[in-house]
């Protein structure tokens, strides 16, 4: 396979996952109403003849979940509130949309919080509402505990994404931070409900996803110092969190929620699997066989790109596990610890760690991208690494270690080519990383 047939394979082969898990897509598949009876899923929610159902939603999907349940709700759908990261294009009447701040929380993501907060709490016991749940709620919906600022949970929030804290353990911090998080805004409402999601989390674990607002929440105030400390700052931390996790551990203050509300239930809609599923047929309709290696990919991103890598060189010289050509396909979501103040994203440096690996051997790619079309602090969702960008990078006397160590994968890539352009997708199952090894070299 010629190197720009394989690179465009590789990239069809991404753009079918994600296909797979947009929100149109995932509701019309999954909700429908008839008569009085809303189906989501086997089951079945019975409302009275003419009741009208109260919209819910946060995250990245959210917009686009809303939208196509709109249209399946059609003149039973009362009002709501959305918070999402981008406003739309076209009006969502009759419910309203307003814009948060991701990956770290502002004044925005309050003003969602509390038109959250009094939107649910308006509602009595013979109300039904649809919850749409998708990755980026946990910034995009915030109000902290008294006496924490807004300025202080931006504070730790950042100081937990750029020590490599995995999202499980930033998620078990903010939720004890947080009146809206780890099933608090579940306890504002008497109305029943269900929550539709969209998964952004290994392992699709409902307390975590989205740092689950209406779920409940298995983790403690003790299991927040202990993530602190590990992460090496508990000292660190502005002087009222450690006033609250202190004050939690001693019984003081009430913790989150240990038991799901039988009113609320919970369905998953899309899920990296799921992704991941319609990618592999993608590669295999082009003539590739394929295995999903992992949806748990984890760890630090140039670490899991020797391993990557590895696999890829075992398979092209000994046809062990596999005999090429052959598509491998990964799920999950790493992460970096930056040092430098470059641009960049989990993707984008996996791929130039990959880079490095694969030199010049011609018959090995590698893809990694962000399903929601953003890798950290660029534009794009993530970057191609083949023979043919290490190459051009040789010609253009560019150093990838010292790209590397400045965290500046993004400005690599830009300048050899590479780079995975989507646009944001209005969806989230974490990322793809797939791996195709050629027969021979070219």
């Amino acid at each position: 396979m010629h190197i720009n047939e394989r690179r465009k394979l590789a990239r069809r082969i991404f753009d079918s996952a994600v296909e797979s898990v947009l929100p149109d897509r995932l509701i019309a598949g999954s909700v429908a109403l008839h008569g009085d009876a809303l189906h989501i899923h086997e089951a079945v929610h019975k409302l009275r003849p003419g009741q009208k159902v109260f919209v819910f939603g946060s995250g990245k999907a959210s917009v686009g979940m809303a939208k196509a349940l709109l249209a399946v709700l059609k003149t039973r759908a009362a009002g709501g509130v959305i918070v999402t990261s981008q406003q739309p294009d076209e009006d969502l009447s009759p419910l309203q949309v307003v814009q948060g701040s991701h990956p770290v929380p502002n004044e925005k993501s309050i003003k969602g919080a509390e038109l959250l907060l009094d939107g649910l709490s308006g509602l009595n016991s013979d109300d039904f509402f649809l919850y749409l749940l998708s990755g980026g709620s946990s910034a995009l919906i915030e109000k902290p505990l008294h006496p924490i600022t807004l300025e202080q949970m931006q504070e730790i929030t950042r100081l937990l994404l750029r020590n490599s804290v995995p999202i499980q353990q930033v998620n078990a911090v903010r939720k004890h931070l947080s009146m809206v998080k780890g099933g608090r805004l579940g306890q504002c409402t008497q109305a029943a409900g269900a929550v539709l999601v969209i998964s952004d989390v290994i392992g699709d674990d409902l307390s975590v996803i989205g740092s689950g607002p209406l779920y409940y929440d298995p983790t403690s105030f003790e299991d927040c110092r202990l993530i602190l400390e590990r992460a090496s700052i508990w000292n660190k931390i502005p002087a009222s969190v450690h006033e609250i996790i202190v004050s939690g551990e001693k019984g003081k203050i009430s913790e989150t929620p240990k038991q799901q509300k039988d009113t609320i239930l919970h369905y998953l809609l899309g899920t990296n699997r799921i992704a991941l599923q319609h990618a592999q047929k993608t590669a295999e309709n082009s003539g590739l066989q394929s295995f999903i290696l992992s949806s748990y990919l984890e760890g630090e991103a140039k670490e899991v790109a020797k391993v990557l890598t590895s696999i890829a060189k075992n398979i092209s010289i000994y046809n062990e596990p596999f005999s090429p050509p052959v598509c491998l396909l990964c799920g999950g979501e790493t992460t970096v610890t930056v040092r430098g103040s470059g641009r960049g994203g989990r993707n984008q440096e996996l791929a130039l760690a990959a880079l490095a690996e694969i030199g010049e051997q011609d018959n090995i790619l590698l893809l990694s991208g962000g399903t929601d079309g953003i890798d950290g602090s660029s534009s794009a969702a993530g970057a191609i690494a083949d023979s043919g960008l290490f190459r051009e990078s040789v010609r253009l006397k560019l150093s990838i270690e010292r790209f590397l160590d400045e965290n500046n994968s993004s400005d690599f890539f830009q300048a050899v080519g590479g780079l995975l352009q989507t646009g944001p997708t209005g969806t989230n199952v974490m990322d793809i990383t797939l791996l195709i090894i050629d027969k021979e070299d070219l």
